[in-house]
């Protein structure tokens, strides 16, 4: 009796233009039941087309509210790890510093070199420098590596804007022979390569053994 009640229920809600999908989702049924059993009652091509219509809708709809609640998401993990991180002591941004050149810097004893693409990157690095290593501003070098289709004029511009670098310290260009257009700048940073230098072997020495510190801390032996 049950059985037949579903079936009646199903075929009255196939009626009224329903999918298999919401009417199994209203009668707990499979859809090799619901097949089966409303196999001789189609739906119409309008029908079809507006229910794959309302799905896709729904479809983005769903994208949309899950980008918000992501971005929700991220936006409440940055306020927290401000107030959690901000201000640095003098020693942690000395310590900032040291990692990100352990991580991204030239390891020689004569100069103080780092690569990047990323502007935050670069003005850390310029900052860590200036205040931390009381290295003078104006005698940082700048090279950049870019791609031939740039507009070299701008990209020097954009990097002695955002740097606060006169065009003085910056020395000719790499221009490399390849497109931008082929390369998938993550994060959006699409003004080529900069590479920031400090001449010094009495400072690029004091730091490569401040990182010798930290490695030979984590390369001994446990007991």
């Amino acid at each position: 009796m049950a059985r037949l009640k579903d079936r009646e229920k199903a075929l009255s809600l196939r009626k009224k233009g329903m999918s298999y999908s919401q009417i199994k989702q209203i009668l707990n049924l499979s859809k090799s039941t619901l097949s089966l059993w409303l196999k001789d009652y189609p739906l119409s091509k309008q029908r079809i087309r507006e229910l794959r219509d309302w799905n896709e809708q729904r479809i983005e709809r769903y994208r949309e509210t899950m980008r918000r609640k992501h971005e929700t998401r991220l936006k409440q993990y940055y306020n927290e790890q401000k107030t959690k991180l901000l201000p640095l002591t003098k020693r942690e941004f000395i310590l900032a510093g040291l990692f990100l050149y352990w991580g991204e810097g030239a390891k020689n004893q004569t100069s103080l070199s780092i690569s990047n693409t990323d502007p935050s990157i670069i003005k850390f690095f310029v900052a860590w420098l200036t205040k931390s290593m009381k290295v003078p501003k104006e005698r940082l070098q700048i090279q950049l590596q870019l791609y031939n289709d740039m507009n070299i004029k701008e990209e020097v511009n954009y990097w002695s804007e955002i740097l606060e670098i006169p065009f003085s310290q910056f020395t000719k260009p790499y221009i490399k022979k390849t497109s931008k257009n082929r390369i998938n700048h993550k994060g959006g940073f699409g003004h080529g390569t900069c590479n920031m230098r400090f001449g010094n072997s009495r400072l690029a020495e004091r730091v490569i053994m401040s990182l010798k510190v930290f490695a030979d801390n984590y390369n001994k032996r446990r007991v």
